[in-house]
């Protein structure tokens, strides 16, 4: 495993285990079988609605609390200073943990200046370790970074090789916030799994064009929480520290940006309007 270190010296493994879809009742088991396969970074959030199934697997594992970098997110409908307090404390009894590793809010929607201060007052009370945001595009991420004096040390924003996301990674590393990936798959979107490309590198180096994909990733700095209920992809996914890429490849990669996500627009109306749907 290869890790980054965020600011304030917290270390975060590059490559975790995301549990976004993974129904309440299989989270556990997949937890499980993630840390049984290497992993020993856990992404969930209040709104994925399985933080208690990611407490049930490190309890019943007894794997020592120190050894598991753990992940959460604030959601929009808890936003604002007092709600985003309370659900910190509630994330931390459904976890079963007297502390998160590092706790980020969900969306740029609502009153994030509030839940900034309630995180803020979180990671000052030992409560959280490291405190960033998900899904700021730069004008948010401006925002934050200018007008609350404290800087995200983690942005966790839909990244993969067809969304490189350069310039927003460019624009956060002049203040030291790392670029985590979620979706960094693409949820299978371009037929990924088959790019003609990422194939034939990873038949250099006897990998898949998914390994590949997020090796191309994790040799940029980004972090990544490839999701999947299958063990045996599990162990595949982790498997991509065993070799590198070449400038060469790397740049052959880069060309495969397409500058725009595939999977949803943080700036679309539309989309703003089905997240406040969500919360009503």
């Amino acid at each position: 495993m290869e890790y980054v270190t965020l600011r304030g010296g917290v270390q975060m493994p590059l490559l975790g285990f995301g549990v976004y879809q993974v129904t309440p009742d299989a989270c556990a088991r997949c937890v499980t079988d993630a840390l049984r396969s290497g992993y020993r970074a856990i992404d969930t959030a209040q709104a994925y609605e399985n933080e208690e199934g990611v407490g049930q697997a490190l309890a019943a594992g007894g794997w020592p609390r120190e050894d598991v970098f753990i992940t959460t997110k604030v959601w929009v409908s808890h936003a604002g200073e007092k709600q985003a307090a309370a659900s910190i404390d509630a994330s931390l009894r459904k976890l079963r943990t007297d502390y998160i590793d590092l706790l980020l809010i969900h969306q740029p929607y609502g009153d994030y200046y509030g839940t900034w201060r309630a995180m803020i007052a979180a990671q000052q009370a030992g409560k959280v370790r490291a405190i960033g945001v998900s899904n700021f595009l730069r004008d948010r991420y401006q925002d934050l970074v200018e007008f609350s004096g404290v800087v995200p040390a983690v942005n966790q924003v839909e990244t993969h090789v067809f969304c490189q996301q350069r310039a927003l990674q460019a624009q956060m590393a002049r203040y030291g916030t790392v670029t985590e990936s979620w979706g960094p798959l693409a949820e299978g979107k371009n037929d990924i799994f088959r790019n003609e490309l990422l194939r034939r590198i990873g038949a250099a180096h006897g990998k898949t064009a998914a390994q590949v994909a997020l090796r191309s990733l994790v040799q940029r700095g980004i972090a990544c929480i490839p999701k999947t209920t299958h063990a045996e992809r599990m162990r595949e996914n982790i498997a991509i520290f065993d070799f590198e890429l070449s400038p060469a490849e790397m740049e052959q990669i880069a060309a495969l940006d397409t500058g725009a996500p595939l999977i949803c627009r943080h700036d679309d109306p539309a989309f703003i309007r089905y997240i406040a749907d969500l919360c009503e």
